[in-house]
C-alpha cells in the first residue's frame, strides 16, 4: 500500500535539517515557521515536533553540525612539519570546506543572533576552538620567526574572515576552480603574515 503524505516513514532527521537549511539560508530563520519546514519535507506540521521540540533546536544543531564537522575534517589532515605548512594547511582546508557549503556559512554568520544564550555559548565554544587552532599555528610560527605577526589571535580572526568571505563570490562555473582559489588565498595569507610565496605554493 503507497504511504500517505503526511507519513511518519518519511521523515529523517537529516531530511528536516536540509530542508530547515535550505529555508533559513533564503528566507531568514525569523521568516521561516515549522509549517513551512514540514510543508517542504512533505508531511503534516504535526509530525516534525516528534522528531525536533522547535524551530530553535533546529537553527541550534545545524550550527553545532557545522562546526563539528568542520574541526572533525581539520583534526583528520595529517600533522604539517613546521608552522609553515600547517598554515597553508588550514587556508586550503578552510576554503575547500567552505566553498561547497554556502548556505551552512550563510546561516553560522547571520543567524547566530537568533541562537537563546546557552545555544549561542554552545556554538561559540566550537567557533573559539577552531579559530584558536589557527592562533596557535601563527603563534608557533612567530616563535620559529617564520611569521611577523603583532598579535596572533587578532590575525586569526582576520585570516577566517578573509577566507570565509570566499563563499559570497565563488562561483564554481567561474574563471577559478576550488582549488584554484585556495592558491589565491594561500598567496595573500603568507604574504599578510610576511611569507613571500610565488606562484605555486613555495616560498
Amino acid at each position: 500500500m503507497a504511504r500517505k503524505t503526511g507519513s511518519h516513514s518519511q521523515i529523517t532527521g537529516p531530511k528536516i535539517q536540509e530542508a530547515a537549511l535550505q529555508l533559513f539560508a533564503r528566507h531568514g530563520y525569523a521568516a521561516v515557521s515549522m509549517r513551512q519546514i514540514a510543508s517542504e519535507v512533505g508531511v503534516q506540521a504535526g509530525a516534525l515536533y516528534n522528531y525536533v521540540p522547535d524551530k530553535q533546536t533546529l537553527l541550534s544543531q545545524l550550527l553545532v553540525d557545522h562546526m563539528q564537522a568542520l574541526l572533525a575534517a581539520l583534526d583528520e589532515l595529517p600533522v604539517a612539519p613546521d608552522p609553515k605548512a600547517a598554515l597553508e594547511q588550514f587556508v586550503r582546508h578552510h576554503i575547500l570546506y567552505h566553498v561547497p557549503r554556502p548556505d551552512e556559512v550563510f546561516i553560522s554568520y547571520m543567524e547566530l543572533r537568533n541562537l537563546t544564550p546557552d545555544n549561542h555559548a554552545r556554538v561559540a565554544a566550537l567557533r573559539q576552538d577552531y579559530e584558536g587552532r589557527l592562533a596557535i599555528v601563527l603563534q608557533a610560527g612567530v616563535s620559529a620567526a617564520q611569521f611577523r605577526v603583532p598579535d596572533a589571535k587578532i590575525a586569526s580572526y582576520a585570516i577566517i574572515a578573509l577566507l570565509t568571505g570566499v563563499v559570497n563570490w565563488f562561483d564554481p562555473n567561474g574563471r577559478l576552480s576550488a582549488q584554484g582559489v585556495a592558491d589565491e588565498y594561500w598567496q595573500m595569507v603568507a604574504q599578510l603574515v610576511g611569507l613571500q610565496v610565488a606562484n605555486g605554493g613555495d616560498t
